[in-house]
């Protein structure tokens, strides 16, 4: 037999009480989870101990290979008999089993708290399995469940116990079933329920990415986006003409990155059925959230168009650091990377512009980027963007509007990114090289992490793009990337296909 729990545990040394024993009747339904847990040694946070009977099981079969548990239980704060006795019970079973442990005498919520401070400043931070047994208030169960949550790794099995407690009305605040199903739908889609219906113990197994949360005193130097669990923050402007190519764009990024995302959409007359098939063209995740922002009152888009609203969000967006994208760009591998980039104290990140990388007529005398994909530190826009808003207004003329106008704002101070990051046609094709493009001091992307498609000027010659009767270019990125042959034409169809809007290849077909 498996275990040393399955010989008598007086057999083995173990100080259990006979009438005490709460666990036995799960051991087969937990040996069932053991193999959804992957971690070799696993790490295991149990909230409610008593004398140690599920941890030794823990400790002698799901860590056979190595791992360690945390304990927690407040032991009636050592100030009686009884909890003393529990106290050194529980201290010589776990010792007997050879394995790793630690043991918390105190009440959950100052022990949880306890662990996240130290968790925060740890290498390799969280569990694989957390059994939540503490309390029978509904309150202090959703707490528990809660902190542990933050503590829960991506994939970890989370077991509550006493979901089916008999002995109280389970819609009472004092049964934890009403706990329970409030940290249940406060954290829907973030977990699969492993349990079956009617099973006395609710067993999640989390889907999400582990967030720590708000203990970032002590780890500040690690960065807000680690310690925190912000995620990217990316934005668009999209207006009804370029909506489809829009919701590729950002169903593209949410396939690819695993991490939590909020996307801010600059609204520029989309409709409530829009902005509704924008979101369905999202794939379901409880780590990402969808935005649609107005642009200001004062906006330079509804005098010269909305090329020019990625200088209006930067008045309507109250974050720190947001990751631009043009509603053109098909997102290939995940962006975590991209935000993660360390602007050493510039205010912006972009790839140099394949058609101009030494500068153009009006912006001359540094490289030239391309605003299709910016990282931008919004701290710092913000201290200048007065500046910034007069230099677009003095430059509305300029042929390429907003890029001219960014590009001479930010001469010399942006940090030049990979072309990887926004690779522009020319970028994605090895045959098709010109003298302009030898200059630039960058790597041809053989497999880019961004791909955009309408950049202009330096597009293909007609042989490499026409089919006749098929639509130019300039019919737009989305018609761009169907008919011309694109090395990636065939993943931004596809991309498109699994939006909400099924019937764009019969539009475009149309010329509508």
């Amino acid at each position: 037999m498996e275990g040393e729990l399955a010989t008598s545990p007086v057999d083995l040394g173990y100080l259990f009480t006979p009438t005490q024993d709460w666990f036995s009747s799960h051991i087969d339904d937990w040996r069932n989870l053991f193999p959804l847990v992957k971690a070799i040694e696993p790490r295991i946070l149990e909230i409610g101990s008593w004398e140690g009977r599920s941890a030794v099981f823990l400790l002698t079969e799901l860590c056979m290979k190595g791992g360690e548990i945390v304990c927690i239980d407040h032991f009636d704060l050592m100030r009686t008999e009884a909890g003393r006795d529990r106290y050194a019970n529980i201290t010589h079973n776990l010792s007997r089993t050879k394995k790793r442990f630690r043991i918390i005498d105190d009440f959950s919520a100052p022990a949880l708290m306890t662990i996240l401070r130290e968790e925060m400043s740890s290498a390799n931070p969280g569990f694989d399995w957390i059994y939540v047994d503490g309390s029978h208030e509904g309150d202090d169960t959703f707490l528990d469940g809660e902190l542990a949550w933050r503590l829960a790794r991506k994939g970890a099995i989370i077991i509550f116990d006493d979901y089916r407690w008999p002995e109280g009305p389970e819609d009472s605040i004092h049964h934890p079933k009403r706990g329970i199903d409030a940290f249940m739908a406060l954290h829907a889609g973030a977990y699969n329920v492993i349990s079956e219906p009617g099973q006395y113990q609710m067993v999640l197994q989390k889907t999400s990415e582990m967030r720590i949360g708000f203990l970032a005193k002590e780890t500040a130097a690690r960065g807000s986006e680690e310690a925190l669990g912000d995620g990217v923050h990316v934005a668009l402007a999209i207006d009804p003409a370029y909506i489809v190519p829009a919701a590729v764009t950002i169903r593209s990024a949410v396939i690819h990155t695993d991490c939590r995302m909020s996307f801010y959409i600059i609204d520029l007359g989309l409709t409530d059925g829009d902005k509704s098939r924008i979101r369905r063209s999202v794939p379901e995740r409880a780590d990402v959230t969808m935005f649609f922002l107005s642009p200001p009152k004062d906006s330079l888009f509804a005098e010269r168009g909305s090329t020019w609203a990625k200088v209006d969000m930067l008045q309507v967006l109250y974050v720190e650091r947001v990751l631009y994208l043009d509603a053109d760009v098909l997102v290939r591998a995940s962006l975590h990377n991209l935000w993660k980039t360390d602007l050493c104290g510039k205010p912006i990140a972009a790839v140099q512009d394949a058609a101009f990388p030494t500068g153009r007529h009006g912006v001359q005398g540094a490289p030239y980027f391309n605003t299709g994909v910016l990282l931008m530190d919004l701290v710092l826009i913000r201290e200048e963007v007065t500046g910034l808003r007069e230099r677009c207004r003095e430059m509305v003329e300029a042929e390429i509007r907003d890029q001219d106008a960014l590009n001479a704002h930010f001469a010399s101070r942006w940090l030049p990114l990979d072309a990887k990051w926004n690779a522009q046609y020319l970028g994605t094709r090895t045959d098709l090289r010109t003298a302009e493009h030898g200059r630039m001091d960058l790597a041809v992307p053989h497999d880019p992490a961004i791909v955009r498609f309408g950049t202009g000027p330096m597009n293909p010659n007609a042989a490499h793009v026409l089919n006749s009767p098929m639509k130019p270019y300039e019919a737009g990125s989305w018609g761009y990337a169907e008919r011309s042959g694109h090395p990636f034409g065939d993943d931004w169809q596809s991309m498109a296909d699994a939006t909400a809007w099924p019937e764009w290849r019969e539009s475009e077909e149309r010329g509508t």
